[in-house]
């Protein structure tokens, strides 16, 4: 079984979970890219979204479960994750099925 082991900072961890939601219809609006931009402080967000293109579902899925566990989130640092997601949700003032989906199943993997 492959390792989804990663040596991302926090920062990068973020960018990459952000980036995984911003894509949940399948399509990166402005408003969400512009909203990831404006909370990272790193320039690390096209080395980051570059990465996310080359995986799929199952390997974004396991390298966020693996680095949360690897930077030791704790139940408050995750719903603080949470608060961003559904706010880039939010970005381009539309939540749809897709997103509230997948915020669900973010919530029953990493909570």
């Amino acid at each position: 079984m492959k390792d989804f082991k990663t040596d991302w900072t926090k920062e990068e961890l973020k960018i990459y979970i952000l980036i995984y939601c911003a894509n949940a219809d399948f399509s990166e609006s402005k408003a969400e890219i512009d909203y990831i931009k404006s909370k990272i402080e790193t320039s690390d967000f096209e080395k980051i979204h570059d990465e996310f293109k080359k995986d799929n579902d199952y390997q974004s899925i396991q390298k966020i479960r693996s680095s949360i566990k690897d930077h030791g989130y704790t139940n408050d640092a995750v719903d603080r994750l949470f608060e961003e997601m559904k706010t880039l949700f939010l970005s381009d003032n539309k939540y749809d099925i897709l997103e509230q989906n997948l915020y669900r199943g973010l919530n029953r993997i990493l909570k």
